[in-house]
């Protein structure tokens, strides 16, 4: 298993045929071009550095993954990654990700300068449950201390995705299976002008689901392990995901906000309709907005206040947040 080189700009994935209780091997490749892959040390391979540290130091960890909260990359909760479901089209608009990513370290050595997300849309409701639920698993696997590559049962990464026991049946299966497949076909491509080299590599470089044996391989891009260091990543708490149950806007806008510094600047409806990335009409999307913002102050989330610019524009002003939501939530 692993990732193989092909035309630079092309990517596929190798899928065992449909079937959910017949022995078959789910594989999904993200591909990256033109390239060896890096050939680095079992240290320089572990993605979580910061996020995951020698058993000795455990206690001294600053950031913790519980079952009450996470740890995210900070620009990926910023950017429009995880959105609103959309009724019609599974393709989300291509994400300009280059002021964020070009300054990882990988970039900046290789010169690559535009970034840019394209793939799958996905949506809060099960492909941000499994996302958390990936990010769980590397923190805790000893797998990760080693290198890039994890492997864990699939009751054991569904417990991580906060699913129940009683739901461990056939349907959630093929639910996490299409899940893991979209996230891993989220593609991030790294280019620089007038040059011929591509870097393609996504939220995941791969990933194998064994369903005779019940058993979950994830690989991640080491490349991109400064997404994961102290200095990048931001505590979600997950108390307030679950306060909004089927109100993904109001999630995905939680999502953007705890991500942002203490005492963070106004911000546009414009800038939260690009971290949305709703399908309808600017009036229709402001209305979303407004009432999602008004579901976070329900909850005990936030507390807020609305105004207009110069340019009409409207701007929330963040007075006030509380992760642990009112004691009655």
């Amino acid at each position: 298993m692993g990732a193989r080189c092909v035309v630079a700009g092309e990517w596929c994935a190798i899928v065992g045929k449909v079937m959910c209780c017949g022995g078959i091997v789910h594989r999904f490749y993200q591909q990256f071009a033109c390239g060896r892959a890096m050939e680095t040390s079992i240290e320089n391979n572990r993605v979580f550095k910061d996020a995951i540290p020698d058993p000795e130091s455990d206690t001294h960890r600053k950031l913790t993954v519980t079952t009450h909260s996470s740890v995210q990359p900070a620009v990926l909760m910023k950017m429009g990654v995880f959105v609103p479901t959309k009724k019609k089209g599974t393709e989300a608009e291509p994400i300009n990700a280059s002021s964020a990513l070009s300054k990882l370290e990988y970039a900046k050595k290789e010169g690559y300068t535009n970034v840019v997300i394209t793939g799958p849309r996905l949506n809060l409701s099960t492909d941000f449950k499994v996302w958390m639920g990936i990010i769980h698993s590397f923190s805790r696997s000893e797998d990760a201390l080693k290198g890039n590559v994890i492997k864990l049962k699939f009751s054991e990464f569904a417990r991580h995705c906060q699913y129940p026991n009683k739901r461990f049946d056939t349907r959630l299966r093929l639910e996490i299976r299409d899940s893991l497949s979209r996230i891993r076909g989220k593609t991030i491509t790294f280019s620089r002008e007038g040059a011929t080299k591509v870097h393609v590599t996504g939220l995941l470089k791969s990933v194998e689901f064994d369903i005779s044996k019940d058993i979950i391989v994830l690989e991640a891009d080491e490349k991109l392990w400064e997404l994961y260091s102290d200095d990048n990543l931001t505590l979600l708490r997950k108390k307030p995901l679950y306060a909004l149950p089927r109100k993904e806007a109001a999630q995905a806008i939680y999502t953007f906000i705890a991500a942002l510094p203490a005492q963070p600047i106004p911000l546009s409806f414009k800038r939260l309709r690009e971290r949305l990335l709703l399908p309808s009409s600017k009036g229709e999307q402001n209305r979303t907005i407004r009432n999602a913002l008004e579901d976070l102050r329900k909850i005990g989330y936030l507390d807020y206040e609305l105004y207009k610019n110069d340019e009409r524009e409207f701007v929330v002003k963040i007075k006030s947040r509380n992760p642990t939501l009112k004691p009655e939530t």
